[in-house]
């Protein structure tokens, strides 16, 4: 049985693309320089892929280029069916897809699985948006002409995506894109570039024409995206990750006045009152903290809990974190995999570890095992220090810090007291209290007695630094377009 899985996994893996996607071709990268990438479960190496090139960079923005003016006038309903083809792709091919994204970045088959439905079901809603994209019509008020609105793609675009969310992130991107009429340069993440490649390889097999989506790949990140951002014919840029980098890409973005969506970091506080189900509480808490093990932006970073139910809170919570099963992302009953790397596995470790020293109590893990993989086991900690640097830091691990608060003011107050903005989760029985904290909380969504907001159909992002703009639901195709205004003259 062993030696069957091993097999599938290579078979998935040598099925994969691993060349650049430029034009429509697969091709080996300027002077055939290659990347590794890195099985997280062991350290060792699955295959290598194409290291592209600042040249190659520029090749894949011409392409994007010259494919523009067509792929603008094909039909809308033409660009929808293509997203629709690529939705059920996705869906017939979904376990190998999840076992493809499982090597490549740690996640339990089954998480993976969930995260290509999850993929999948941008391409189907902006397929039902493409054929939606309106304008208006309009008497000027002193009935002397008309306005006419229409609505246009800003043309070519640059994405930029994480290794966290390997398919949803660009998927939820390039749903939009395509809609809108738009074509692509993406650059996925060096760890994590195989479900964009076979993702690529889907959306041909769906129909897509050749230049519209163009795929680089690149150790080199800075290195081959800056000129493009700087060069004057591409016209967006989006980009999901951090907030030190999404203040650089913005700062260049600048010198051509690039439209711009960013999805930054995030420092999600968690706020149960005394009032609230704990039982629910807790199941939130294991969604919204444990979902892809702690390395989600939407991840609860601080989870502040009413000091009348504090110890019955972290009693529930901490036996649920002790009960899961670490491990290998392809073994049977596997909840939480390993970390992308060893970069961020001592991150969290020292997070935690600082937590310590300044006297939080440790209920569960926090016990680095020895062995092959970047694993950190699920961790509970309490009586949280204000001056920890896990209250400021985004964790990006398993690992869910408790500190009591006494009063509404208090919670919303530490609640807001970050320079993020991205989400915020809320459990309450009383529904003026939800009401009001939901107003005065500084974040672009909020989780009312759940513990996951990501829906296709629900605008996602944040205020203050955790981005500018919005992706998903009836506005996100909006990223994607220009309103351009006729004045007519009727005489």
């Amino acid at each position: 049985m062993e030696r069957q899985s091993m097999s599938r996994e290579q078979e998935v893996v040598q099925q994969c693309p691993t060349e650049l996607f430029i034009g429509g071709k697969w091709q080996s990268a300027d002077g055939g320089k290659t990347l590794a990438v890195e099985d997280p479960s062991t350290g060792t190496t699955l295959v290598q892929v194409a290291d592209a090139s600042p040249a190659d960079g520029m090749a894949a923005l011409d392409a994007a280029v010259a494919a523009q003016a067509e792929w603008a006038a094909t039909p809308p309903r033409d660009r929808g069916e293509i997203l629709r083809r690529t939705y059920e792709l996705m869906t017939e091919r979904a376990d190998e897809l999840a076992l493809l994204m499982t090597l490549e970045m740690g996640k339990p088959v089954a998480e993976s699985k969930g995260e290509i439905a999850y993929a999948a079901e941008f391409f189907r809603w902006f397929a039902e948006e493409a054929v939606r994209i309106d304008g208006g019509y309009q008497i000027a008020p002193n009935g002397q002409g008309r306005f006419l609105v229409m609505r246009q793609p800003v043309g070519p675009c640059l994405l930029i995506t994480p290794w966290n969310f390997p398919a949803a992130m660009g998927a939820r991107k390039i749903g939009p894109a395509v809609a809108a009429g738009c074509t692509m340069v993406i650059k996925p993440a060096a760890q994590t570039p195989l479900s964009m490649l076979k993702l690529a390889e889907l959306m041909t097999e769906a129909g897509l024409p050749a230049g519209v989506l163009n795929v680089v790949t690149t150790s080199d990140s800075g290195g081959v995206m800056e000129p493009l951002i700087r060069d004057p014919r591409a016209r967006k840029l989006s980009f999901t990750g951090s907030t030190p980098v999404g203040q650089k890409l913005i700062e260049q973005s600048a010198e051509q006045v690039l439209k711009t969506s960013m999805e930054l970091g995030g420092n999600a506080p968690f706020l149960v009152f005394e009032d609230a189900d704990l039982d629910k509480a807790v199941e939130g808490a294991m969604l919204a903290k444990m979902r892809n093990g702690g390395e989600a932006c939407t991840a609860a970073n601080r989870i502040y809990v009413h000091s009348s139910v504090l110890e019955a809170f972290a009693t529930k919570l901490t036996e649920k974190m002790t009960a899961l099963k670490v491990g290998r992302g392809t073994d049977n009953g596997v909840q939480v995999g390993p970390l992308i790397d060893a970069k961020q596995r001592d991150k969290v470790k020292d997070l935690v570890e600082d937590a310590v020293r300044q006297g939080a109590r440790v209920l569960t893990g926090a016990e680095v095992a020895e062995g092959k993989g970047y694993f950190y086991p699920p961790t509970v900690l309490t009586d949280v220090p204000k001056s920890a640097r896990l209250q400021k830091e985004e964790i990006f691990g398993p690992v869910a810090p408790l500190t009591a608060f006494e009063t509404e003011d208090e919670a919303v107050a530490m609640a807001n007291d970050t320079e993020f903005g991205l989400v915020s989760y809320l459990f309450t029985k009383d529904l003026g209290r939800a009401l009001r904290v939901s107003e005065k909380l500084e974040t672009g969504m909020i989780g009312l007695n759940q513990g996951i907001v990501s829906n296709p159909a629900a605008p996602f992002g944040g205020v203050k630094q955790s981005g500018l703009g919005r992706e998903g639901g009836s506005v996100g195709i909006d990223e994607y377009l220009e309103v351009k205004y006729v004045a007519v003259n009727l005489d």
